[in-house]
């Protein structure tokens, strides 16, 4: 499945650059039916062991599809952009040494580094539920690193593909800058929000901006797949940072440094915080049993011992079958606790290291899907908006990608110690 420029920073040595990692939203730790290749819910970026940045240089005016499809054909990167039937712009790119290049898409071709099909919300995702068709781009964007110190990484919307080329065709937003250079909008475009004082409790959201394909930034078309472009945002650029968030329209991936990395929790940091909830011996208010977090290799297998919780007051219980209000709402149930009346859903402690601002005990829930945070987290992911379908914008919980919901979208939870 590799080819072996793939291959090179899948399994790097220990002492190789880590510029980053990217990490799918709506997914707990790994892909539903397991991380396979290429397509899985996190990448890393490594320090190539030979460059493949590429850099635009010469531009050709072409007046046939002959003479465009003999440019193209030259075994070079270069980018087509179709202005008319008997006119065409080709950049030619070149090698750049100083730089490498890694491809995020839906096509599985060689080119393609990271492998991202669309994400179904609330953990729905398995082989029954197939995507009729697919709103993220075969070859949708590249992310182009330094390889020198700081190791800075940008973003650029579209990819080359097999035969080291992007197409604009004449549908496609395009124009020619002032100064002189040509650039263009893919069709649903690459989206990206850099928030507001880093990836840290105290960060705020960003404004969500489109990325051109030479990299520029543009406030958002009037509709995703709008001809019209955006007005050009000269103050912000296509740097990413620690906690970038880019939309492919179908999927979002979280930017994490490695920096940023290195001051997050990981997953044995997780494992040890579940072992101390369990070790506190938390018990159902009721039916006065002892609740456990199941363990994270069984995420998705509601246990005996599981704790649920009424998402409304945020009290935790063992699971019980009774306080429903009435057949239509069939997940609308009393709290016998306090006889708030909402939501009641098995817990389930959130996975993923990377999603997390902090190394906080995991204390909130988010509403209506249960998966379980830190406090600072919690509210964190509860106030960013993220791209739905092609103009929407909600909240959605970062571990399975579900809508949140209720007044805060998430909840503080009680939980009750052992009675003896």
């Amino acid at each position: 499945m590799f080819s072996p420029s793939q291959e090179e920073h899948c399994a790097p040595n220990k002492e190789a650059v880590k510029y980053g990692e990217l990490v799918v939203l709506g997914y707990n730790g790994s892909l539903p039916n397991g991380d396979r290749g290429r397509r899985k819910s996190r990448f890393a970026l490594y320090k190539r062991l030979k460059p493949n940045g590429v850099k635009p240089s010469t531009v050709h005016v072409l007046s046939t599809p002959q003479a465009s499809k003999a440019v193209s054909c030259k075994g070079q990167h270069s980018i087509s952009y179709t202005l008319s039937r008997n006119q065409t712009v080709v950049v030619e790119y070149t090698h750049d040494k100083d730089t490498d290049m890694f491809q995020i898409g839906r096509s599985t071709e060689s080119p393609i580094d990271f492998v991202v099909t669309d994400t179904i919300s609330g953990s729905q995702n398995n082989d029954e539920t197939q995507i009729t068709q697919s709103t993220i781009s075969r070859f949708a964007c590249r992310i182009v690193c330094d390889r020198n110190p700081p190791y800075t990484a940008q973003i650029f919307a579209a990819g080359f593909d097999s035969s080291k080329n992007i197409f604009l065709g004449e549908k496609a937003a395009k124009w020619k800058n002032p100064d002189g250079h040509m650039d263009g909008l893919t069709t649903n475009g690459v989206l990206v929000m850099h928030p507001k004082g880093g990836f840290t409790e105290e960060s705020r959201p960003g404004i969500w901006r489109e990325i051109s394909v030479c990299g520029d930034v543009y406030t958002l078309r009037e509709t995703r797949s709008a001809q019209q472009r955006g007005k050009l945002v000269e103050n912000e650029t296509n740097v990413l940072q620690d906690g970038s968030l880019v939309d492919l329209c179908g999927a979002t991936l979280l930017w994490r440094t490695a920096d940023g990395l290195f001051h997050t929790p990981t997953q044995k940091h997780i494992e040890a915080l579940r072992q101390e909830i369990n070790a506190a011996r938390p018990q159902c208010p009721v039916g006065l049993n002892t609740l456990a977090f199941p363990s994270i290799n069984r995420k998705d297998v509601v246990e005996e011992k599981q704790p649920w919780a009424y998402l409304s007051c945020g009290h935790v219980h063992g699971y019980h079958n009774w306080g429903h209000r009435s057949d239509t709402e069939a997940n609308e149930r009393e709290c016998p606790m306090c006889r708030t009346v909402g939501p009641y859903v098995p817990l389930w402690l959130g996975c993923e290291a990377g999603f997390y601002v902090d190394a906080g005990p995991p204390t909130h829930a988010f509403s209506p899907c249960g998966h379980v945070c830190s406090e600072k987290s919690a509210k964190y992911w509860s106030q960013i908006p993220l791209p739905h379908g092609t103009h929407a914008f909600h909240a959605a919980c970062p571990f399975c990608a579900a809508q949140l919901s209720g007044e805060e979208n998430c909840i503080k939870l009680i939980f009750q110690g052992p009675v003896d």
